[in-house]
């Protein structure tokens, strides 16, 4: 079983345990005045939830398994020209919000509204006020540029890499 198909289980497994919690909520309980939808309506709940704990169980095994996948399964990505290997749960993380944390980091070297110009001093003499970067501004957008195109490139791979890696169980 590949990663992604897993994902689709688990997802559509999640779907059949709601539909199992409505049916047990609407069939649990009745007036002495109502007819029981079921010939043995009290086996019917007993299995019903069976099932439920039977298909949360299967959801934890392919959680689990996806998880040791992600864990396990190095990736290259290429990032700002270099060939970076993470495992498939780091680069989870960086598309989580990690990307984004650097991100702001980056976007926070500004001029901070700075204009360079000629001022009066208090006693009336010219001063020239410049703009003193501590930071290279090629770099800073190069970083911007790399940290806001990161989680469509993670993305991308991670499309890629769910589609044809295996699970490991």
């Amino acid at each position: 079983m590949k990663i992604i198909e897993a994902m689709k289980q688990a997802k559509d497994l999640l779907r059949k345990a709601d539909d199992l919690v409505e049916k047990i909520k609407k069939n649990c309980v009745l007036t002495s005045v109502e007819t029981p939808a079921y010939p043995d309506q009290k086996a019917q709940i007993s299995e019903w939830l069976q099932a439920h704990s039977d298909v949360v169980k299967e959801i934890l095994r392919l959680r689990t398994a996806i998880q040791r996948t992600n864990i396990s399964t190095p990736v290259t990505i290429e990032l700002g020209g270099k060939q970076v290997t993470k495992s498939i749960a780091e680069w989870i993380q960086r598309r989580k919000d990690l990307a984004s944390f650097e991100l702001k980091a980056w976007n926070s070297l500004n001029d901070r509204g700075i204009k360079e110009g000629t001022t009066q001093g208090p006693s009336g003499t010219p001063i020239d006020i410049k703009v003193i970067r501590y930071y290279d501004p090629k770099v800073r957008d190069e970083k911007l540029d790399l940290f806001s195109s990161e989680p469509a490139l993670i993305d991308g791979k991670l499309e890629i890499v769910n589609a044809v890696t295996d699970l490991i169980e």
